[in-house]
């Protein structure tokens, strides 16, 4: 099992308890920056999904918001390592992340299931919007250059939970091509169903998220390193 403990390593100047401090706060600030660009994509693909009809604009959004909740408290865990706190204190702040992450992933499957199976009852068409093609685009550049940041001071700092948000990240990447795909059917092949379908598809990838942090969650000892799970 890895661990978020610095390695020694004899031929570097600064001991590397401080260049591990060094790397985690800098891992911090990647995440900052995401929880501030995952607000924007909350605010602008909600309003542009609802203002539209767009399930698959709305669903993506609210993913975002669970997104958001993820950065937040990868925050919040990376501050209290970075000032040192004990290895029973990260382990309590980690059960806490991810029993909250995995409620938050199950209501947005719930959600997501619901508004897309009311388009296929109604089958309304979605409008047009250029904010919501807009943020998806601009997302297509930030994601790739965000999960970077994640794996690279993941990998520095030995820390497998930076490592497994970039990849979660890129994820994200992918979600962000099926919705646009299902815009542009929508909007230039006429085809209603192609909006509500895109919203469906992001469904398995939230429920796998709502799955494993529940399992992970449970799988954390407070008062004993927990066995099987990443840190």
């Amino acid at each position: 099992m890895e661990n978020d403990r610095p390695r020694h390593n004899k031929n570097d100047d600064q001991p590397d308890d401080t260049k591990h401090v060094q790397g985690i706060r800098r891992g911090r600030y990647i995440e900052i920056t995401s929880l501030i660009y995952n607000i924007t994509e909350v605010v602008v693909s909600l309003t542009a999904g609802f203002a539209t009809g767009s399930s698959a604009l709305v669903s993506w959004g609210v993913d975002s918001i669970v997104e958001s909740n993820s950065a937040a408290f990868m925050i919040w865990r990376l501050h209290g390592e970075e000032k040192g706190i004990s290895d029973r204190e990260v382990r309590k702040r980690k059960k806490i992340a991810l029993s909250v992450l995995s409620a938050a992933f199950t209501i947005a499957v719930l959600f997501i299931c619901y508004e897309a199976i009311s388009k296929f009852i109604s089958q309304e068409t979605a409008s047009m919007s250029w904010w919501g093609i807009g943020i998806l685009l601009v997302s297509l550049v930030i994601n790739p250059i965000l999960a970077w940041g994640k794996y690279h001071y993941g990998k520095k700092t030995d820390s497998p939970s930076l490592k497994y948000d970039a990849i979660d990240t890129m994820i994200c990447e992918y979600q962000t091509i099926v919705v646009l795909i299902g815009i542009g059917l929508v909007q230039w092949q006429g085809w209603w169903w192609a909006d509500p379908v895109a919203a469906l598809l992001i469904v398995p990838y939230v429920a796998w998220e709502a799955y494993e942090a529940g399992r992970d969650a449970w799988a954390v000892d407070i008062d004993q390193n927990e066995v099987g799970v990443e840190n």
